[in-house]
């Protein structure tokens, strides 16, 4: 019977010395928190490992994750893969309909998601900004070129290919019109002050031929220079010869002729009158989005989720390298109080750390058991 309660004694006493040193040593990864000092003598195993070894640990977790966990490699699979894409292509169409279809304005969510105020007078505002801007800009760059070079080739060479029809249009028009009517009658006017401005000359011829005889004279005279080919010639030769000066003249020359504010204006205007964009700031989505929410759902949609993947995928190097991952984890666990980092690996690992336990008393009971079997024997 001694020798059953001295094995038993030694079990117990083995068993808890195990257990309560395996507890002590999973309590010592932690605690305590902070070193212990007596005197100026730090406290040997304080602070507890991993407090002592944070900075090392944060380390070791940012190449971790970087290394291994979140890789390029991996991401890039991730971001190409057939499902994922199909999934983020359904999850972005269901978003795009459902802000198509709402009925809120531009002017809102500008002003709900940016704080943007009078969207409309806003873009108004950069609208007449851009204008000017680019004005001034254009101004600048080519007030000195004359206007041939300013003015694209091809326009160039339709003016001046556009000179015989212009000829040919003013005697076509100037025939009509002294053939008309109101042509004789201001060809009759017009001879009329001539004559009476020669004085006595003047009067002679008038009381000889007479107004009416002379118009009558005059008239078939000027219609048939109007037809002979001498007058075309003439006329084309002229218009050509100006065109050609103001062809030559810098663009400066007309820029000083004309208002830069009421031009700036009068862009802006148009830009504001053909562009739909400034009315739909104000008009409920689902009033102008509805036809083409189809397109935009199924076509755009799609397709800007593939531009996006595709552009992540092949920019997402350098874009990891941007990110610096692994500074980020690493103050991200340099900043843990120890405390929470605690309670994480407990939440994680306790039953696993509870089982060690035991399994440290189990040792000892069995480490106890045979202690005693050979002091029995001793």
């Amino acid at each position: 019977m001694k020798e059953v309660i001295i094995i038993l004694m030694m079990i117990i006493i083995g068993a808890t010395i195990g257990g309560v040193t395996n507890s002590l040593a999973i309590k010592m990864l932690f605690r305590p928190y902070n070193p212990i000092y007596i005197g100026k003598k730090r406290v040997p195993f304080t602070p507890g490992l991993i407090p002592k070894r944070r900075d090392e640990l944060a380390e070791q977790l940012g190449k971790m994750v970087v290394q291994h966990l979140l890789t390029t490699e991996g991401l890039q699979k991730k971001l190409l893969d057939e499902k994922f894409t199909n999934e983020m292509k359904l999850w972005a169409q269901g978003e795009a309909k459902a802000i198509l279809e709402s009925d809120t304005t531009l002017a809102a969510v500008f002003h709900e998601r940016f704080g943007v105020e009078n969207v409309r007078g806003t873009i108004e505002d950069k609208t007449e900004r851009w204008i000017r801007d680019g004005f001034e800009t254009f101004r600048m760059q080519n007030g000195s070129r004359p206007i041939s070079e300013v003015l694209p080739s091809n326009l160039t060479q339709k003016l001046d290919n556009a000179i015989p029809d212009f000829t040919q249009f003013i005697l076509s028009r100037a025939k009509d019109y002294f053939e008309s009517e109101e042509g004789k009658d201001r060809l009759s006017d017009m001879i009329d002050r001539f004559l009476m401005g020669k004085g006595t000359l003047g009067n002679m011829v008038s009381m000889f031929l007479g107004n009416d005889r002379l118009v009558d004279k005059v008239q078939p005279e000027i219609i048939k220079f109007l037809d002979d080919a001498s007058a075309e010639k003439m006329i084309e030769a002229v218009l050509r010869k100006e065109w050609n000066k103001l062809k030559e003249k810098p663009l400066s020359y007309y820029l000083n002729k004309v208002d830069k504010e009421e031009v700036i204006s009068l862009l802006k205007k148009t830009i504001i009158n053909r562009v739909p964009v400034y009315e739909w700031v104000d008009q409920p989505l689902n009033e102008w989005t509805k036809p083409y929410m189809e397109t935009i759902v199924s076509e755009w949609v799609p397709k800007g989720v593939d531009l996006l993947g595709q552009t992540l995928v092949s920019r997402l190097d350098s874009l990891m390298q941007k990110l610096n991952l692994e500074e980020v984890v690493k103050g991200q666990v340099q900043g843990f109080a120890v405390e929470r980092l605690e309670e994480m690996v407990l939440s994680i690992s306790r039953r696993e750390f509870k089982m060690i336990t035991y399994l440290g008393g189990l040792l000892g009971g069995m480490i106890g058991l045979i202690q005693g079997i050979i002091v029995i024997f001793l």
